[in-house]
C-alpha cells in the first residue's frame, strides 16, 4: 500500500475510537511486562496463571509485519481476552498475555488466538505461540524466557503452532 494510503488507514479509528496506527503504542512495553510478572508471580501460590507469548509470522516473504497489521492484531487480541487477562508487548511483532487459569486452558485460548490472527485474512500472515505456567519460584525474567523459548520452538515447527514450556529448557 502506498504511503499516503497507509497513513490514511492508520488514521482511521477502530472499534475503541483509537486511530488504528496508535493501537500498538498503547500496549505496555517489555519493561512493564516484567514489572507485571514480578507482581503476579507471588500470587500464583494460591491461583494459577499462565504466560503466553504470541508472535506474528510471515509465510510469504519473511519481511517485517506492517504496522497497520500489527495494529489490527493488537485490536483483535484486546477484544478477545477476558477482563482478568493482561496484554502487553514484547517486541515489534510479539505480544505477551498473562492469563489467569491453568496452562491447559491457556493452551486452548492460545490456539484460538493464533487461528483468529490467521482469520484476519492478511495475505501471508500467521502466528505461533509459546506458553509457560507461572509459579511463585520463578523470576519475571525466567518466566518470560520460558515462554519466549516455547515461542521459538513453535515458530520452528511452523505457522499455527502452540508450544508449552517443559523443563529442562
Amino acid at each position: 500500500m502506498p504511503a499516503p494510503e497507509a497513513a490514511a488507514v492508520a488514521a482511521l479509528p477502530d472499534a475503541t475510537g483509537v486511530p488504528v496506527g496508535e493501537v500498538p503504542s498503547l500496549l505496555p512495553p517489555r519493561e512493564a511486562v516484567l514489572v507485571r510478572l514480578a507482581e503476579q508471580l507471588p500470587a500464583t501460590s494460591g491461583t494459577t496463571a499462565t504466560l503466553v507469548v504470541l508472535g506474528l509470522m510471515r509465510r510469504d516473504d519473511g519481511r517485517p509485519v506492517a504496522g497497520s497489521t500489527v495494529a489490527r492484531v493488537t485490536a483483535l487480541l484486546a477484544r478477545s481476552l477476558r477482563g482478568e487477562d493482561w496484554l502487553g508487548g514484547s517486541g515489534p511483532a510479539e505480544f505477551v498475555i498473562v492469563m489467569s487459569g491453568a496452562a491447559t486452558g491457556a493452551e486452548i485460548a492460545a490456539q484460538r488466538l493464533v487461528a483468529a490472527v490467521e482469520g484476519l485474512g492478511v495475505p501471508g500472515l500467521s502466528a505461533a505461540a509459546g506458553l509457560a505456567p507461572l509459579t511463585p519460584d520463578l523470576t519475571a525474567g525466567e518466566a518470560l524466557r520460558r515462554a519466549t523459548v516455547s515461542l521459538t520452538a513453535a515458530r520452528r515447527v511452523g505457522c499455527g503452532t502452540v508450544v508449552q514450556h517443559r523443563l529442562p529448557y
